[in-house]
């Protein structure tokens, strides 16, 4: 029926050294030593077959399809093709499967041909954030916070790195034994991450960002609980008036789901300029620009750093200007923009405590070979940022924003910083669930008057410090 999908035919192919004959798929020659649980054995058995039978039926699928012409094949027509050519093998080979079995079958081979196997099925499913490969037999997943680990498995190394080589090559990188590690992004945005043997030890090692399709606000971060009105109201002002803000947290914590909420405060006349390493942001603005660094090819050229990519942004007339992550000598550039005409400029680091993304900052001013005095480097550093946004992912997975932090000058060698809010903690229930809430610290903005200037007349109410109520 779908003939145009298949290759002209060919000579009947000989047996395969190492093909699995259909008595052996029925009755496995291997002696299996008697379980505990009889029930669980044969389900392991019946995912073994299943697993044998998949491996069988792929490569007679790459065999018999014309890959070239898949492109311009519908979903239904291939999945058709797919499960006329999977039954065809299933009789000549003597197996029956029941319907659920089939079906399922024909949906992993489907997923083989066009997409990413085993992966298919995680990243299809909305309430998986993280997904996280620790060699073909170990795959993880991460749910509202918490790790699990799932029933997905590769059929061996080989599997594995056969989906990992489809992932790169079809963004033009490379990942072997000379280049054991590779980042890349999936064709829906997600954020992939790979490390192959002989640096991986026990297996390659993945692990995948999933991109949001749906992009989260400020309103559904309040709904979540991730922060209050009061410090959102604030959040808007500092940013709708232009203040340089740092959002700082561990991995995990939610950093660029907070700067993409933040960004939703710019206005729409502005002119955006982002910077990634693997573009995440989403920002709905009509005028924005996007760019994405790049590394070196296979000769070892063709490298465009973040601060390649920054240094020319600045020559592009931004009003502001947005790097994704700052992580190496790219800050020179990105404090001098900030010093320098182009306010309401953000960015996200590694750090755990708003003290601690100033010393960040201090570091990477240092590893980038500039040799300045320290207080030289504090002042700088206090010139261009006025906020500190601390994220952070608790230890029942809840993300928070746990602090906001206002830099107010110097004061001899040393960075002022002043506390706007916090996250308090106050206990844990019996299931391990942590008891908090959100509070103002009763310090009033330093930058009061700026948002008053700007129409933006905040209650002072937000500023007084809140207690919980213990029932």
């Amino acid at each position: 029926m779908f003939s145009k999908y298949k290759k002209a035919p060919a000579a009947p192919a000989q047996p395969v050294p190492g093909d699995i004959a259909p008595e052996a798929i029925r009755a496995p020659q291997t002696t299996v030593a008697k379980a505990q649980d009889p029930a669980a054995d044969r389900e392991r058995r019946r995912k073994e077959r299943l697993s044998e039978i998949k491996l069988e039926l792929h490569r007679e699928l790459l065999e018999v399809l014309n890959l070239a012409a898949l492109d311009r094949a519908s979903e239904s027509e291939l999945r058709t093709e797919i499960g006329l050519i999977a039954t065809e093998a299933l009789q000549s080979r003597n197996i029956a499967l029941n319907r659920e079995d089939r079906i399922k079958l024909n949906d992993e081979l489907y997923d083989e041909v066009t997409g990413l196997g085993p992966l298919e099925t995680l990243l299809k499913d909305d309430s998986v954030n993280d997904i996280l490969v620790n060699g073909p037999r170990q795959v993880f997943i991460e749910r509202a916070g918490k790790l699990e680990l799932s029933n997905v498995t590769f059929r061996d190394e080989r599997h594995l790195l056969r989906i990992i080589d489809k992932i790169v090559s079809a963004v033009g990188r490379r990942v072997d034994e000379s280049n054991p590690y590779v980042d890349a992004r999936l064709a829906d945005g997600s954020r992939f991450n790979a490390m192959v043997p002989p640096i991986a030890v026990d297996g390659s090692l993945v692990s995948i960002r999933k991109f949001k399709k749906d992009k989260l606000g400020i309103d559904d971060l309040v709904k979540f609980g991730a922060f209050t009105d009061e410090m959102a109201a604030y959040l808007q002002a500092a940013v709708a008036t232009r203040l340089n803000v740092i959002v700082s947290g561990g991995t995990g914590s939610g950093k660029t789901t907070t700067l993409n909420a933040l960004s939703s405060f710019i206005d729409n006349a502005e002119r955006i300029l982002t910077i990634e390493d693997t573009a995440e942001l989403q920002l709905q603005q009509t005028h924005v620009g996007r760019m994405e660094s790049r590394p070196p090819n296979v000769e070892g050229k063709g490298e465009v750093s973040p601060r390649d990519c920054l240094k020319n942004a600045l020559r592009m007339r931004p009003d502001r200007i947005i790097v994704g992550e700052t992580r190496g000598e790219e800050v020179i550039d990105m404090l001098q923009a900030m010093n320098t005409g182009h306010d309401g400029s953000m960015t996200t680091i590694h750090a755990n405590s708003a003290r601690d993304a100033i010393s960040r900052l201090e570091n990477m001013i240092a590893m980038a070979g500039i040799e300045m005095p320290i207080k030289a480097v504090r002042s700088q550093i206090a010139s261009a940022v006025n906020l500190i946004v601390q994220a952070s992912r608790l230890q029942d997975g809840s993300r928070r924003m746990v602090s906001i932090t206002e830099i107010t000058g110097m004061e001899g060698d040393v960075i002022s910083l002043q506390e706007i809010f916090r996250y308090q903690r106050v206990g844990l229930t019996p299931d391990n669930k942590i008891i908090g809430h959100f509070t103002a610290t009763g310090v009033r903005s330093n930058f009061s008057e700026r948002f008053k200037q700007w129409g933006y007349n905040l209650p002072t109410q937000i500023y007084e410090p809140t207690k919980m109520e213990m029932h």
